[in-house]
């Protein structure tokens, strides 16, 4: 007990160490969800993935995976498509009880205008004018492992670990790589279908090293124009918990899925439900209908809320939001499509709403005789 309550207080120290440098939303495109189905659901995944889509949102769900091996392709435009949001996965059996996944994410806004040349000897000329791009990159790396125990009736317990490598880059002035690790725990009760999952990411903090190249004739023009000039820094990831609870039912060619998650930030506070001055709490849920048409063909309705929030109105009174998801599936043969629209203006009545319909698809890969 000495040496447990020892560990925890070593890891509390080093956080607070940590958090002096941290940047608190570093790496925030890491955070936006991948998978139509999961954006359905308001992202509440971590108790009940269990797919290809699991490398991403809890690790230890890709012992589910019942085929030999899947694969997954995503992309969203954002932001009436300014960004764009690519994604793809593959994740494959690893003997009886093992699996192994590799996860791409690439975020990027494509054609800003660099405009450090617009002016030159007092003169503007807009041939000048050039363009760049700004992409974050990521490719994440899981493995996940079953474990059976004789004294836990009816609950498996399955373990996984990401390895995340990252690189951002800002046109020619700017790269970053980073490092760092995720891991994630899941209970399953298959006799009463629920589910517990647990995921820490960045649990080992995530490190970004950060470069800038500015010429000498670009940082004049910062100077001259009131702008800090970068320097080389080091960007630190705290880590961040998220929990979820999934209870699923039967009923002749019907089943229904519901999931109750949490996210638990600890650098502080943050616009969520629940804030304090050392953590944040961050709850979402999400819900699915299933219909199975056949053995190989099911539809799917989903639906989850998120991202809760606090915004001060045209009154100067401080009201709550929460973004509403909605979406479908359809599954046939080898292949599920997915749809979700999601709203990514939390802020309702301060302005239109930026819908975006996202689609994914994922393909099965059965070898024959296995």
């Amino acid at each position: 007990m000495k040496r447990h309550i020892l560990v925890l207080s070593l890891f509390a120290l080093v956080l607070k160490g940590y958090a002096q440098n941290a940047t608190k939303y570093s790496n925030e495109f890491l955070q936006i969800g991948v998978g139509a189905r999961s954006l359905a659901m308001g992202g509440s995944m971590i108790a009940s993935a269990s797919d290809v889509y699991a490398g991403y949102w809890n690790p230890a769900g890709l012992t589910g995976i019942k085929s030999n091996a899947q694969v997954s392709l995503m992309h969203a435009a954002y932001f009436a498509g300014i960004a764009n949001y690519d994604y793809g996965a593959w994740a494959a059996k690893s003997g009886d009880k093992g699996a192994i996944g590799i996860s791409l994410i690439r975020f990027g806004v494509d054609g800003i205008a660099n405009t450090f040349d617009l002016i030159r000897n007092g003169e503007i000329d807009y041939t000048r004018v050039t363009s760049f791009n700004t992409t974050d990159f990521a490719a994440i790396i899981s493995y996940a492992q079953k474990e059976t125990y004789r004294s836990m009736n009816n609950i498996d317990f399955s373990w996984g670990g990401s390895m995340k490598i990252i690189r951002r880059k800002v046109g020619p002035f700017a790269k970053a790589t980073g490092f760092g690790f995720d891991a994630g725990f899941k209970f399953e009760n298959s006799k009463s279908d629920w589910s517990l999952g647990i995921v820490v990411r960045d649990a080992t903090s995530t490190f970004n090293s950060w470069r800038y190249t500015f010429t000498d004739a670009q940082k004049d023009v910062l100077a001259t124009t009131g702008n800090a000039i970068p320097k080389n820094s080091l960007e630190i990831t705290l880590p961040r918990i998220l929990g979820g609870f999934a209870k699923s039912w039967e009923s002749n060619n019907w089943r229904f899925l519901a999931e109750l998650d949490a996210n638990i930030t600890l650098d502080g506070k943050r616009n969520t439900l629940i804030r304090t001055n050392l953590l944040s709490i961050d709850p979402y849920c999400g819900g699915e209908i299933g219909y199975e048409i056949s053995d190989a063909n099911k539809l799917y309705f989903r639906t989850g809320i998120n991202n809760f929030q606090y915004y001060s109105n045209s009154n100067g009174k401080r009201v709550a939001s929460v973004m509403p998801n909605v979406g479908i599936g359809v599954s046939f043969g080898k292949f599920t499509i997915d749809y979700a629209l999601t709203n990514l203006n939390a802020v309702a009545g301060n302005g239109p709403a930026l819908y975006s319909n996202i689609f994914s698809l994922k393909l099965d890969i059965q070898r024959d005789g296995k």
